[in-house]
Order: structure tokens, then sequence, then C-alpha cells
């Protein structure tokens, strides 16, 4: 029985030896909301396998069946942060029952990550609840372009794009005649989260969230908070900084 012991013990302990775990986060990630963070997996060994491996983290767990000697391995893990800021992930632990299912064994590796949580989003009405609706871009503002309604026809000025055109009047008529539109662009919107309802500063910032996150593609939008001023601008990217200032707002 002791025989047994050692001998399993031992190929146990190989078998989750050489195991190297790397932790990815996602894009965005908050508070609240289940977060797939990419894991990678690597068997240092260049001659064993690797069987039943469980890899867990404060907050979640996932299975690998197998994984080759030498070989990398790509799967997913979802953890939750309850609230918003900087977080750190801490220990990862690698356990597996191979080869018995008897013992489990184990070793677990500090990761060097820490990631950013964004104030849960929570819906919040843009025209009603916001003290200033021109200031915040609720209104709309016309001018002349190619993408809005159709205001007029008038003479062709030769400056015009050949896509503005109107071929059938013109066929009818002895110039060319080009189709005026309507532009339609927002204002800038500045979010200020103590504009917003909200019984804390939690509840307002998450208001601030859900508006970064459902306005920055369509209209610029910057922040005011406290007496700093972050310019409006559109994008993704712009929009990650935005969230990231409120995520850290009032921390440390």
């Amino acid at each position: 029985m002791l025989g047994f012991m050692v001998v399993t013990g031992y190929a146990g302990m190989i078998n989750i030896k050489g195991i190297i775990p790397l932790l990815l986060p996602p894009e965005e990630l908050f508070a609240g909301s289940p977060g797939r963070f990419k894991l990678l997996l690597h068997n240092d060994k260049q001659r064993i396998p690797s069987f039943l491996l469980q890899i867990e983290l404060p907050g979640g767990k996932v299975m690998v069946p197998f994984i080759g000697a030498g070989q990398h391995l790509e799967t997913t893990i979802e953890l939750t942060f309850p609230e918003r800021g900087r977080h750190s992930v801490g220990l990862i632990r690698v356990s597996s029952p191979f080869p018995v299912n008897f013992f489990t064994r184990f070793w677990s590796f500090q990761l060097d990550l820490s990631c950013i949580v964004y104030p849960r989003p929570v819906p919040v009405g843009l025209d009603r609840d916001v003290e200033d609706s021109k200031k915040y871009g609720s209104r709309v503002y016309r001018s002349r372009g190619l993408d809005g309604e159709l205001e007029s026809i008038r003479d062709y000025s030769g400056t015009e794009p050949l896509r503005a055109i109107h071929w059938k009047l013109s066929a009818r008529s002895d110039d060319l005649l080009v189709k005026e539109f309507g532009r339609q662009s927002a204002p800038p919107l500045i979010i200020k989260p103590e504009a917003l309802p909200g019984v804390d500063d939690e509840e307002k910032l998450s208001h601030a969230a859900w508006l970064v996150t459902q306005r920055v593609m369509v209209q610029p939008v910057g922040l005011s908070l406290n007496d700093r001023i972050i310019q409006p601008a559109t994008g993704r990217r712009h929009g990650a900084c935005l969230l990231t200032e409120l995520a850290l707002y009032g921390h440390l």
C-alpha cells in the first residue's frame, strides 16, 4: 500500500509539474458581470503529457482534460468582480486528481496581473434626467451635408460630388441639378456624474458608465469630474479612457 501511494503520488506530482499559466483580461470588465478571461497554458515537459488539470482562481475555475508534452493550450475562464476599481487577480491554483482520483495534488502560482473593473452600467434617461439637455447633447443640429433629409434641388456648381447629382431631373433640363441634403450632427456630450440621479456616488457613476457605453460611438463624449474636464471625443479607445476614469474615481 505504501509503495502504491509513493508511485501514484510521484506520478501525480509529475502530472502537474511544468504547467505554466498565463491569464489575459478582456478588453472591457464591468463590476458585477462575468468577464471572460483568456487562459493560456503551456506544458513545459518535453516528453510527458498532463491529464485532468483543474485551474482555479478566486471566483472561477476550469477543467482541462489533456495537454500534450511541450504543447500550448488556450481556453477561457469567467471571473466576476463585485466592485469597480483596480483589482489584482492573485493566486492561480493548478490541481489534478490524476492518476487514481484518490489524492488531489496542487501547486499555486502568484500572478502579477491587475485589471481595471468599470462601474456596473445602469440605464438612465438622457433627456429626462440630465439637467441641461442642450449641454449634454440631446439636441440635434442641422447643417448642409449628404447624410440627412433631402431639402432642396439646385444648380450644379462643379464642386459637388457626382453622387449628389439628380440625374433624372437633369435629363429633363439643360443644366445639371444636384440634391441638397441636411446633415444631422449631435453636439458634444459632457457627462457630470454628480448631476445624474442616484442615491449615492456609486449609482451616479453607474449611470455615467452607461451613458459612455451608449453614446461614445455616435457622438463626442467627455467627462466633468470635480474641477477636471476630459475633452469630448469619439471611438472605442476614448470610451475605455472615460470608463477607466470612472472606475478609479475616488480611489487612491
